[in-house]
């Protein structure tokens, strides 16, 4: 089987939700850089993968496939064959649904967006963007209480597309210090077997 290709920015949790998805089921992948800041995302042999100009992308086989959820469901429908990862419960997997949506709203509208202030420089109203940020984690930190992963007893891509914004959400001045769960089940995510951590940066509260 030949490797599946991701094209990814090292910076961006977007693509590290794949990256690391795919080292933890085991699956051989090339890594593709795709230059941001230079605008390669915007050129047309990029836009011939995903007309919208983002990362990541994937090719797996004949299959292109761009937007980070939308790929984890296809590689947990695809390579998890004890579906652990995506349930085939229907209401366990609604629960995963329930959670992908948090991550491409609230976590996108919340740390992700703070992040992006600092790491790459966009204007954002930071007081509401941070207090938002804080809500969520409050709420997660409840959602987190008495239990070890978002959605069943074993982590599941309700997980994998929420860890690593706000893993990283101090990136983006919003500090983890006050949610004791939330820091614990980032902790049990980064111990997982063939676990790959995103790139750091200097900014935010690791200055």
């Amino acid at each position: 089987m030949l490797p599946i290709k991701l094209y990814r920015h090292a910076l961006s949790g977007h693509s590290h939700r794949v990256e690391v998805f795919l080292s933890l089921l085991g699956l051989e992948s090339q890594i593709l850089d795709v230059d941001l800041m230079s605008g390669a995302h915007k050129q047309a042999d990029f836009l011939n993968k995903n007309i919208f100009g983002q990362v990541p992308v994937i090719e797996d086989g004949e299959n292109t496939l761009s937007d980070s959820n939308a790929i984890l469901v296809y590689l947990a429908s695809k390579y998890d064959k004890d579906r652990t990862w995506l349930p085939e419960n229907l209401a366990q997997g609604a629960q995963v649904q329930r959670f992908l949506s948090v991550a491409a709203s609230k976590v996108a509208y919340g740390p992700a967006l703070a992040r992006l202030g600092t790491v790459f420089g966009a204007t954002i109203d930071t007081d509401n963007v941070i207090s938002a940020s804080h809500a969520l984690l409050a709420q997660l930190n409840a959602h987190l209480a008495g239990r070890e992963w978002l959605v069943t007893d074993l982590p599941t891509i309700a997980d994998v597309a929420n860890y690593t914004y706000i893993a990283h959400a101090p990136e983006g001045n919003v500090s983890l210090e006050e949610y004791a769960n939330v820091k614990a089940w980032v902790a049990r995510f980064e111990n997982l077997p063939h676990f790959v951590p995103m790139q750091s940066t200097a900014v935010g509260l690791n200055t």
